[in-house]
Formats: structure tokens, sequence, C-alpha cells
């Protein structure tokens, strides 16, 4: 089981944007930060769970089930229904990988506590 946290930092919106990523094995915390330039928020929030997607497979294999946490309400409820109006290509290509994998839980937690990933997040937007 790997547990995939994330969370994105804007300053002003749109303004310049970072994710931060934390994956969870059962033997490890990889925490991963990127810079993603200027986008608004929701659309920051949309990269930083694509780029953990995209980052899973190095962690993960085909057959373990993913449990993904975003404190973005957007993001869950597009994914979980598979359709985002303004931000549907973030939408296919996630589903897209989270295909490769047995079972993808996608599932929104307030953000107070999703510390490591929003840390992260704060950190690389800091760094730009």
């Amino acid at each position: 089981m790997i547990k995939l946290y994330t969370d994105a930092a804007t300053r002003g919106n749109p303004g310049p944007s970072a994710a931060g990523v934390l994956v969870v094995t059962d033997t490890e915390q990889i925490q991963l930060k990127f810079p993603l330039g200027q986008m608004s928020n929701h659309e920051a929030e949309f990269a930083a769970a694509l780029i953990a997607f995209q980052q899973l497979p190095k962690y993960a294999q085909p057959n373990e089930s993913i449990f993904f946490f975003t404190d973005s309400k957007i993001v869950d409820n597009s994914l979980t229904t598979g359709y985002a109006k303004n931000f549907q290509a973030y939408v296919d290509q996630i589903n897209a990988i989270q295909d490769q994998f047995s079972l993808v839980i996608s599932q929104w937690l307030p953000e107070r506590d999703n510390h490591g990933a929003h840390n992260l997040a704060n950190q690389a937007l800091h760094a730009m």
C-alpha cells in the first residue's frame, strides 16, 4: 500500500506556484518538491496531483493499492467523477496513470491534516 499526498502553493492568483508531494511506503517517506511556474491555485493543485502520479511508478508496483490524499476538493471531486470543466486534460492524464495500478482511492482531507505535502509545496515556492 502506498499513500500519496499532494499540495500546491501559489503566491497570488494566478502567480508563481509550486508543488509538494509526499510518498509514504511501508519502509520510507519520500519528499518531493517541484516549481510549477505561473498558474492559478486550482491549476497548481491539478499540476501537483499529476506530478505525484507521474512520480508514482518509481515507488509503486502495478499490483499495489494507492491511497491518494489532497486538500483540494476540486481535485478530489474531479478525479472521482472523471470530469473537470477547465482542467480535463489533467484529469485525463492522471486517470491514464491510475489505470496502471490495481486500485487507486482518492480522498479529500482537511488542509490541517496535509502538513507534509503543504510544507514541501511552501518550501518549493520560497525557493523560486
